[in-house]
């Protein structure tokens, strides 16, 4: 399929999104928002596909954010035909439902953020969707919508606290300030920080030991961890058990066995065939 405002590549099972509005430094417009839900569910239907790299073309950006002036166009549209004004951001067009956080979140694949530039507003809640963020040393990731009296509308305000804690995030969001990748590090932002030149080198590496694991173990253990943020231990512990009884066929299972079994010795002791 063909989109306008990205790029959507399969290389040996390693998907390649890229972002691809450079001359906007890759900022998220209404269209690009259609794009990724419509890339990430032709991902979750085609099996080839077993990991997506996430970035932005141009080496400069990752994502800037909200395309404002496609945004608060699009709100004044909107408002003509409802009568009431919207506030020109992405929270204007964000659906409960799907959207491209939610589709990067949901998605049945681990999905990397190659943060190549800086990753602001939009950009920071992108890679926040994402499963792991590995972070160009020359990068800066931020939340400034407060300094022009707005807040992050595309969860920033729920995800960012889910995975550094309130405090950092309240720090974050408070000040609008960027953070340099070494900052984000040491919160737990970004899962790695890399020399510019080997951040889709370190991503590809990720990546291609995750294609050694099984599929429906990928599957089931993002949807573990997502569910489980949102309930009480003992509820999480329930789905645990519910869901891993249920990931897998006895056969998959055995195709699993035997992949580990003929790459390591004590694997092959465990599950070799007797």
């Amino acid at each position: 399929m063909n989109y306008e405002t990205i790029i959507l590549e399969r290389k040996d099972g390693i998907g390649y999104l890229t972002l691809n509005r450079p001359e906007r430094a890759n900022t998220i417009s209404l269209q690009l928002m259609i794009d990724v839900v419509n890339a990430m569910e032709e991902v979750d239907k085609d099996p080839d596909y077993r990991v997506v790299i996430l970035t932005g073309a141009g080496g400069k950006h990752f994502c800037g954010g909200a395309d404002l002036r496609d945004f608060a166009e699009r709100a004044r549209q909107r408002g003509a035909n409802s009568g009431q004004p919207g506030a020109g951001g992405v929270g204007d067009f964000v659906s409960p439902r799907r959207d491209l956080f939610t589709a990067l979140e949901e998605s049945r694949v681990p999905v990397i953020a190659a943060i190549n530039g800086a990753a602001m507003g939009g950009g920071c809640e992108i890679a926040l969707a994402c499963d792991i963020r590995v972070v160009a040393d020359t990068a800066t990731i931020g939340l400034p919508e407060i300094r022009f009296g707005a807040l992050p509308a595309g969860g920033g305000t729920q995800r960012l606290p889910r995975l550094v804690g309130a405090g950092i995030a309240k720090e974050m969001i408070f000040s609008g300030l960027p953070w340099t990748p070494e900052q984000a590090y040491r919160v737990g932002l970004v899962n790695r920080v890399v020399p510019a030149a080997d951040l889709m080198k370190a991503c590809e590496e990720i990546a291609r030991v995750y294609l050694e694991r099984a599929g429906y173990a990928l599957k089931t253990a993002k949807a573990l961890i997502n569910k489980g943020m949102e309930m009480t231990l003992k509820d999480g512990l329930a789905l645990e058990r519910k869901m891993i009884a249920e990931m897998a066929t006895p056969d998959e299972r055995r195709k699993a066995q035997d992949a580990a079994a003929a790459t390591q010795k004590t694997y092959a002791r465990i599950f070799g065939k007797t």
